[in-house]
């Protein structure tokens, strides 16, 4: 299936992992059977091993066909190829499915027009039914087995193989699970878990990113470059790896090398909201301390370098507010009133359109609790800002800091220009309780 947020056929945009957790995952468990989705293994290369090693020694598997993804696709005829029986697609209902799909059997549920899961007791059930039918039965369902008279389908993997995997499969979930109660530990608890997997080359992709982000989260920067230094090298190329150990580096004081490995993403990708966001934060953080050291005239280089990252990875998509709400703080500091006019209509609807169609996590907030402020609506900002940090992942302070910097940047803007108010020193002071 797809992870994270996309966009169907009818342009909604569906978070599929709260699909896989309220009810595809809900669902296996109901039978007795042990869910595992693949999240990080969609990579490339030699990556792609232990994908498929799943797609071939799994008793079940599921296909999720709605987005009309190709490597689920791609996924599923591998399955149909090689095993006769216990693959069960789901697809929402008003999916319009490709013609060789249509005549399969398949589950349907349904979303609403936001991209929401509807009728899900009811869905989860017929689901559960599909899946016990499946292991009772042994009906083939492989439109392969069922079209080519004689297929079949021969390999020497031995039990001991098949068993091995399902002892994996369990040992990354009982990973991830301990890795999660880490997380509300605190920074040494996560620390002690990546010790205790060393070395990372001889561990999945999934355990590894996992491990990865959760350093990200406790602030961890040293160990997680070590972490990087440890992995096979197929993963050390992936973007999304690239980028955070840019803002590791960045956040543990190296921004030389953090722009170094930034630019070569972007030389190599192009401008992209995420990588260009993460270097206008490093030129951010370089303009803070130049002011600090009274380099004035490196201070302003910095700050343009910042606002022209910032301003091409919200040019590159309009649909992610991030480098956008970063982009019209910063002209604001500034003072570049005809480009933030320009830009902040743009970005509050970029960030309103994103809160609509799925549900807001702690950026969407924080970004429009910081839109909220540029218009000096404190009331507004006030509410969407403690919202936020009720969605907050407990220790993963790194957020509310981020948000925090750029209140401090209008605050300091505002005092310069002599435009400051006593409701923004409140709000931050009150912000600050929670660090």
């Amino acid at each position: 299936m797809p992870f994270g947020i996309k966009t169907d056929s009818l342009g909604r945009k569906v978070d599929f992992n709260q699909i896989y957790e309220v009810l595809i995952k809900k669902a296996i468990e109901k039978c007795d059977l042990e869910p595992i989705r693949a999240d990080e293994e969609l990579l490339g290369g030699t990556i792609h091993k232990p994908m498929y090693e799943r797609l071939v020694l799994c008793d079940y598997a599921i296909a999720d066909l709605t987005s009309l993804n190709a490597n689920v696709f791609y996924e599923l005829g591998l399955r149909h190829a090689i095993k006769a029986h216990t693959t069960i697609p789901i697809y929402a209902f008003d999916a319009d499915l490709p013609f060789d799909l249509k005549m399969q059997r398949t589950l349907p549920y349904k979303l609403d027009e936001n991209g929401k899961l509807v009728d899900i007791e009811a869905t989860m059930d017929m689901l559960v039914k599909h899946l016990n039918a499946t292991k009772g039965q042994g009906n083939v369902d492989s439109p392969v087995f069922q079209l080519i008279d004689g297929w079949k389908v021969t390999h020497n993997l031995s039990h001991e193989k098949t068993d091995a995997f399902r002892k994996q499969a369990v040992y990354e979930n009982d990973i991830k699970d301990e890795l999660f109660e880490a997380r509300m530990k605190g920074k040494d608890a996560v620390v002690a878990i990546f010790e205790s997997l060393k070395p990372m080359n001889e561990k999945s992709v999934g355990v590894v990113i996992d491990l990865f982000i959760s350093l990200r989260g406790v602030k961890a920067w040293d160990e997680m470059i070590a972490c990087y230094e440890e992995m096979d090298a197929p993963l050390q190329k992936i973007k999304m790896v690239q980028e955070q150990l840019g803002f590791a580096y960045n956040r543990n004081g190296n921004s030389e090398k953090a722009k170094q490995i930034l630019e070569s993403v972007i030389d190599e990708n192009g401008p992209d909201p995420e990588t260009n966001g993460i270097l206008g934060r490093v030129y951010k953080d370089l303009y803070i301390e130049a002011k600090a050291k009274g380099s004035k005239l490196q201070a302003v280089g910095f700050l343009n370098r910042a606002i022209k990252s910032y301003r091409d990875g919200f040019d590159a998509d309009w649909r992610d507010a991030y480098p956008g709400v970063n982009l019209v703080t910063l002209l604001e500091l500034k003072g570049d009133q005809q480009t933030l006019d320009e830009y902040l209509p743009i970005v509050q609807f970029a960030n309103k359109q994103k809160m609509t169609k799925s549900t807001a996590d702690y950026w969407d907030l924080a970004t429009q609790g910081e839109l909220n402020v540029l218009k000096r609506d404190y009331a507004e900002a006030t509410e969407n800002l403690s919202e936020a940090i009720a969605l907050i992942p407990p220790k993963e302070t790194w957020m509310l800091e981020t948000t925090l910097n750029n209140l401090e940047i209008i605050q300091n803007a505002r005092k310069e220009n002599k435009t400051a108010d006593a409701d923004l020193a409140e709000l931050i002071t009150s912000f600050k309780t929670y660090l």
